[in-house]
């Protein structure tokens, strides 16, 4: 299984400080942000990468982790030349997937404690379609929240929900078959003049072939500084 990490973004929540650097080279404890991703997919057994991110950021993140080979990966990048949001992003992924095999997609301010292993296998297990992972976190509705029918399947999710139906998210961990790309060339941009991994996901939902597991352990979307700080905590063992 090969996987995409999506690094681009202007990382405006995390300015002044993303007017000197990509937000996912921002250093959380030891490491720069990115390198935690890199890391949860090496131990999970996954070794091919494309990393998208945008044209300014792309000599850095070159410079930083070359080919891979010091993360025992192997890299290839991709340039988002304009902000046109995730799916467009992951667009780019397709000559690098290719149409049959099944991926997974790391949103690059994802950080989180435990294993990928494990929900990789059972995507691996599922015939088709795609999976989410989910988080219990105290404001849903700063996120994606799932909408479950009476037989505990995802029927919809609501974007940023003003009154969340759950207390659980959608975390920027997905993972997708080769289908996903004939579905993002059906989308049409938003309000906002992106295409959303929500109205992808939503597709998916719509034939039933949304499936999902929980994450138990922490989870942050490090795109905040008071995220940042939290996760910098969680890895440097809660320093004062």
């Amino acid at each position: 299984m090969k996987a995409v990490i999506l690094a681009g973004g202007t990382g405006t929540r995390l300015r002044p400080l993303t007017k000197l650097l990509n937000k996912h080279l921002l250093p959380v404890g030891k490491l720069p942000m990115i390198c935690y991703g890199l890391g949860s997919l090496q131990a999970a057994g996954i070794s091919d990468i494309l990393l998208v991110t945008d044209r300014k950021a792309l000599g850095d993140f070159a410079s930083f982790l070359g080919s891979g080979r010091d993360y025992g990966v192997s890299l290839t990048y991709r340039v988002q030349e304009e902000a046109g949001g995730i799916a467009q992003a992951l667009e780019l992924a397709r000559p690098f997937v290719g149409e049959d095999g099944k991926f997974v997609v790391l949103l690059g301010d994802n950080l989180f404690e435990e294993s990928l292993k494990p929900h990789l296998d059972a995507f691996r297990s599922q015939p088709a379609g795609a999976m989410v992972l989910l988080k219990q976190v105290p404001d849903p509705e700063r996120y994606g929240v799932p909408v479950f029918d009476g037989e505990g399947r995802i029927v919809h999710i609501d974007e940023k929900p003003a009154a969340p139906l759950t207390d659980s998210c959608v975390t920027g961990i997905y993972m997708y078959d080769g289908t996903v790309f004939d579905i993002i060339a059906a989308q049409s941009p938003s309000q906002r003049g992106e295409l959303e991994i929500t109205d992808v996901n939503n597709a998916y939902a719509a034939k039933g072939k949304l499936e999902y597991r929980h994450l138990s352990g922490w989870w942050a979307d490090a795109g905040t500084f008071r995220s940042l700080l939290e996760a910098t905590r969680k890895l440097m063992g809660d320093l004062p």
